[in-house]
C-alpha cells in the first residue's frame, strides 16, 4: 500500500516527528511505500487550499495519516477537510491528541480510523489487514465507528524499543531540517517518564496503559531504552549521510534517568564523535557522577524542567515536589563541570499569582543558569492541570482553540490587570531577570522594567512590538563594554547568558 503521512506542525517551532520516521521503517521493512510531508512554515510557505490538493491527487496515496499534537488540532481538521476533497481514501490520525482526544475526533466524521498511543506494530498490523480487506472492528489502539457507535478499543502492550528497525530519514528533507535547525539534530535513546506532572500527558499516557493492561507501573515497563549500540549507530549514519551536523540533541523525557545508561552511552559517543550534544535531564536525577561523564563526553547543554521558581505552585499545581535548593544544586554542579545549563519555565499557570511569578524571575537571577526557556502555560485536554483550570474557571475556550504555539500568549484569563502583567513578562522576560540579578546591568534593567510595569494597557501595545529589537540594541551595546547579561537569542522565548552566546559568536 501506498501511505502518505502528514505532520501539521505550522506557526510552531520546526520539530523531527520520530514516531513517523519509526512508522515509515516498520512500513518499509514489510514492503510498503511511504510518503512524507511536513507542513512547518519555517520549512517554507504552507500550502494554499489548490496547492495541497494538488500534492494529495500527485501521491496518490491508498491511506493518508496524520500525527497530531493539541495545539495543531485546528490546522489538521483543516487539512483533513481539504484531503477530503482532494481523494477518496480512509484518513487515520495518531499522535498525543488522538490519544486523549479519540472519541472527539471521530465525532467530527473527519477521521475515519483513530490511533492511541506508541503504535509501530498496530498501525502495520492495520495496514495490511485494510489490504486485505479484513475486519478491523477489534484491533487493539484503534478507534472507529462501528454499527453507528464509536468504539475505543484497548491499547496493546508498548512496543520493544531494540527490536524496531531505524529510523527512516529518507522520508524526510532531512538536509532541509538540519539547514533549518542551524545544524542542531535531534535523537532519541529512550521513551518515557518517572514522573506524573499535571501539565504533561505522560500521566494520561500511564493512566490509559495501566487500565487497558491491567498492570502496575513497573510491570508496564513506561520507560525503555533502545541499546547504546542502536543510538551509536543511528549517529555514524547520520554524520556519514549529512552535512553541517553542529549538535545532537537528545528529546527523551529524561536522558539521565539511569546513571549506567549515561555512562555507557559516554564511554562509546566520544569514541565515534566530536560533536557536542545536549541532553533533557532531572534535578533528582543528576549528580557528580552524571555531570563528569556528560562533559567528559563533550555535553554542552544540560536542560532542566524547573517550570516555577514557587515552590507552592510546583507542589499543589504541577505535582513536582524538588526543593529550590535542589535546583540551584543541580545547576552549580552543571556549572562546575562546565556544563551549560539550560531551564524550562512556565508562567501563566492557574492559581499563580504575580509573586510566584516573581519567585520564578528570582530563582533565575540566584541561580544564573547558561539560557532559560519561558512559555505560557497551556491546558492540554485531559491533563490533570486542564481540570484544574476549569475548575478555577480560568480558560478562554475560544482562544484556547485558535492557538497554534504556547509561546506568544495564554488562553488563560485572570483578569486584566494580572492578564497585562504576564505579556509584560512573557515579552522580555530576559530583563526581569536582569533587573533582580547581581549583574552589573542590574540598575538599568530595574529602571526599565519599572518603566514597563507603570504602562497601561494601550501604552503597553504601542510599545510592545519594538522591545525584541530594543533588546538587541541593548544586549550589543552591553556586550561592547563587556558587561554580563541576559539577551533574547535564538529564538523570542529565549534567554541567553551573554557570556555564552559572545563566546559561540567568537
Amino acid at each position: 500500500m501506498k501511505i502518505l503521512f502528514l505532520y501539521p506542525n505550522a506557526n510552531s517551532q520546526l520539530g523531527f516527528n520520530y514516531g513517523v520516521a519509526h512508522m515509515a521503517a516498520v512500513l518499509k521493512e514489510a514492503g510498503h511505500s511511504v510518503s512524507f510531508r511536513q507542513l512547518c512554515d519555517e520549512m517554507g510557505p504552507l500550502p494554499s487550499r489548490e496547492e495541497f490538493i494538488q500534492f494529495v491527487r500527485e501521491a496518490a496515496p491508498d491511506l493518508i495519516g496524520f500525527s497530531v499534537v493539541t495545539n495543531q488540532w485546528g490546522y489538521a481538521r483543516t487539512l483533513a477537510r481539504w484531503a477530503r476533497e482532494a481523494v477518496s481514501v480512509p484518513l487515520v490520525i495518531g499522535g498525543i491528541h488522538a490519544t486523549v482526544a479519540a472519541r472527539e475526533i471521530l465525532e467530527t466524521g473527519l477521521f475515519d480510523y483513530v490511533f492511541r498511543g506508541e503504535c509501530e506494530e498496530a498501525f502495520l498490523e492495520f495496514v495490511e489487514k485494510f489490504q486485505r480487506g479484513e475486519d478491523l472492528h477489534d484491533l487493539s489502539n484503534l478507534g472507529l465507528v462501528y454499527r453507528g457507535s464509536v468504539r475505543i478499543n484497548p491499547l496493546r502492550r508498548l512496543p520493544d524499543l531494540t527490536a524496531l528497525p531505524p529510523k527512516d530519514y529518507g522520508i524526510l528533507d532531512f538536509q532541509e531540517m538540519i539547514d533549518a535547525k542551524g545544524g542542531w539534530v535531534g535523537l532519541m535513546g529512550s521513551r518515557g517518564c518517572p514522573f506524573s506532572c499535571t501539565y504533561c500527558f505522560n500521566h494520561l499516557m500511564v493512566q490509559q496503559y495501566r487500565k487497558d493492561l491491567g498492570c502496575g507501573f513497573r510491570d508496564l515497563g513506561y520507560i525503555r531504552h533502545f541499546r547504546v549500540d542502536q543510538i551509536i549507530a543511528e549517529i555514524q549514519y547520520l554524520t556519514a549521510n549529512y552535512r553541517n551536523i553542529r549538535m545532537f540533541i537528545f528529546d527523551d523525557d529524561l536522558f539521565t534517568f539511569r546513571k549506567g545508561f549515561v555512562k555507557e552511552f559516554c564511554r562509546e559517543y566520544k569514541r565515534v564523535s566530536d560533536i557536542p550534544f545536549v541532553v533533557n535531564a532531572h534535578v533528582g536525577f543528576f549528580d557528580e557522577d552524571r555531570a563528569r561523564a556528560l562533559a567528559d563526553a563533550n555535553c554542552r547543554i544540560v536542560k532542566f524542567g524547573v517550570e516555577s521558581g514557587s515552590e507552592r505552585i510546583r507542589r499543589r499545581i504541577m505535582n513536582r515536589h524538588t526543593s529550590n535548593e535542589k535546583i540551584l544544586s543541580s545547576i552549580r554542579i552543571a556549572r562546575n563541570f562546565g556544563l551549560h545549563a539550560s531551564i524550562f519555565l512556565m508562567i501563566g499557570l492557574p492559581f499563580e499569582t504575580r509573586e510566584d511569578v516573581m519567585e520564578t524571575v528570582r530563582l533565575m537571577a540566584t541561580a544564573k543558569p547558561g539560557r532559560f526557556r519561558w512559555s505560557f502555560f497551556f491546558p492540554f485536554p485531559g491533563t490533570r492541570a486542564h481540570e484544574l483550570s476549569l475548575q478555577g474557571g480560568y480558560i478562554d475556550l475560544e482562544k484556547m482553540n485558535t492557538l497554534m504555539n504556547f509561546t506568544d500568549s495564554s488562553c488563560l484569563k485572570f483578569g486584566e490587570e494580572h492578564d497585562l502583567f504576564l505579556e509584560k513578562v512573557g515579552r522580555v522576560f530576559p530583563w526581569f531577570v536582569n533587573a533582580h540579578s547581581d549583574l552589573p546591568v542590574r540598575d538599568y534593567y530595574r529602571r526599565r522594567v519599572e518603566d514597563l510595569l507603570a504602562l497601561s494597557a494601550s501604552e503597553w501595545e504601542k510599545a510592545s512590538p519594538g522591545l525584541i529589537e530594543e533588546d538587541g540594541v541593548l544586549s550589543e551595546a552591553f556586550a561592547q563594554k563587556g558587561l554580563s547579561h541576559y539577551a533574547v537569542k535564538y529564538n523570542r522565548f529565549m534567554g541567553v547568558i551573554s557570556d555564552y552566546f559572545l563566546q559561540e559568536g567568537a
